[in-house]
């Protein structure tokens, strides 16, 4: 039998709680106790002895949409987390697509592909067309990278894996994850999810980044 283990959020035992992914350290009884606990366990994410640092999320500035804003949210970061947020845009956007609009990429998972390396090659092409969209330091060669980094694996950036807007949450253990990679993905492909332009969504998260009002919103989707 499972030793039983405190909720880090409301302090129930339990024996079948869930670990927090990124520090494998906390455990939750539920996603309303892992959200609500955050503030706190996120000072402390990664930091203990039983963390992956090889997988762990990446983590952003306190004002994010500023630097997507700016176009330098990708700066900044580690190599290979600039390849985990790349893939993880990517596959976002695949989801969304699929979501909304029916579309599948013959490149991707969801269009039966036994891997989504070919939509995500194209994905990149587009990436590195933006100028000064990427890290200084990326190349055509750091593209293919890039693919073999998302192909090499089966843990969470592997491109053989779908993803939702929940996983992308419970991941990062942030709620705007989502929609900073799909305000991310419609700088790269011109435009938002279904077609929707991120322009109001953005400047709405800015003001509130910036002590405004604002207002949360994840486009929509789910």
């Amino acid at each position: 039998m499972d030793e039983a283990k405190p909720c880090g959020g409301c302090g129930t035992l339990g024996e079948d709680l869930k670990r927090c992914a990124k520090c494998k350290s906390e455990y939750y009884c539920s996603r309303d106790c892992q959200k609500k606990h955050w503030k706190v366990h996120k000072k402390i994410c990664g930091k203990s002895s039983g963390a992956s640092p090889s997988n762990a999320p990446a983590t952003f500035s306190d004002k994010p949409f500023h630097s997507l804003h700016a176009k330098t949210w990708l700066h900044g970061h580690s190599e290979a987390d600039t390849f985990r947020l790349l893939i993880d845009t990517y596959r976002l956007r695949a989801h969304d697509n699929y979501q909304i609009e029916g579309k599948t990429d013959a490149g991707d998972v969801l269009g039966g592909a036994g891997d989504s390396s070919g939509g995500f090659n194209r994905f990149l092409t587009l990436a590195t067309a933006k100028q000064n969209l990427l890290p200084s330091w990326w190349t055509p060669e750091k593209a293919q990278e890039c693919v073999s980094f998302g192909m090499d694996t089966e843990e969470w950036q592997s491109l053989r894996k779908t993803i939702t807007k929940a996983d992308v949450i419970d991941h990062y253990g942030d709620s705007l994850m989502p929609m900073q990679l799909r305000l991310f993905g419609e700088q790269i492909y011109g435009t938002g999810p279904g077609g929707q332009p991120g322009k109001t969504v953005m400047t709405m998260m800015m003001a509130q980044e910036a002590g405004g009002a604002g207002f949360m919103s994840h486009l929509g989707l789910g």
